[in-house]
């Protein structure tokens, strides 16, 4: 009976063996399986965090540029907007320049017009009495209500005017008509005005003089058919 009982678990054992064995070749082809797939995760997972460095990094190289690309545009912009702010002003102050010019040349032509028209010339002279001790300061001229002319001296022409000078205060080509001069001087620390009518002619130089004497001015006029006292 022992015999049979033994002959049958042997028998069993032997029919189970194979069954064993082959579980657990499974079990390590699983595991072979199974450490090779997590080891192609990992590499994968690595691959794509590098790709994702990468794209970091360009993105960041792109955003660079575009910055970079963008200051330089908006100082191009900026010189640009220069350039045309001085163009603009450089042909401003080139239109007022030929404006002035164009003046000048009216003026100078309006003068000879009249000049050759009427030949009129008002000249108006200041001088001192050279026996009186008077220091003048200053000197400012009106014809017909405008300012014509200031001057101030200085002791170097205060003993010019002491030594017979005579400064010419206003020249100009004028149509015969009538005329008001108006001189304030300061002599001595004083005021000095004198005003006169006087009439300019055609084809005439008319001269009015004012002589600072005794602290007063005093006119005197006359005429002449050239240019010349």
């Amino acid at each position: 009976m022992r015999s049979k009982r033994l002959i049958w678990t042997l028998l069993l054992g032997t029919a189970l063996l194979p069954s064993a064995v082959w579980a657990q070749t499974e079990t390590e082809t699983y595991d072979k399986r199974r450490a090779d797939l997590v080891k192609s995760l990992q590499a994968t997972q690595s691959q794509l965090n590098e790709v994702r460095s990468q794209r970091l990094q360009l993105q960041a190289r792109i955003e660079n540029v575009l910055a970079l690309s963008m200051q330089q545009r908006a100082r191009q912009l900026a010189m640009s907007d220069e350039q045309t702010a001085l163009q603009q002003l450089d042909g401003m102050l080139l239109e007022s320049q030929n404006s002035l010019l164009e003046q000048r040349d009216r003026v100078s032509a309006l003068g000879d017009a009249v000049r050759r028209r009427t030949g009129a010339v008002l000249v108006v002279l200041l001088r001192a009495d050279s026996s009186q001790a008077q220091t003048i300061s200053n000197a400012t001229l009106d014809v017909n209500g405008s300012s014509a002319v200031g001057r101030e001296y200085s002791a170097t022409a205060n003993n010019a005017l002491r030594m017979g000078a005579v400064d010419e205060l206003y020249r100009s080509d004028v149509i015969p008509a009538s005329y008001s001069v108006k001189v304030q001087v300061r002599v001595n620390n004083l005021p000095v005005v004198q005003s006169l009518d006087v009439s300019a002619q055609a084809e005439t130089v008319t001269y009015v003089q004012f002589a600072v004497r005794n602290g007063q001015l005093v006119p005197t006029t006359w005429t002449s058919k050239s240019a010349t006292p």
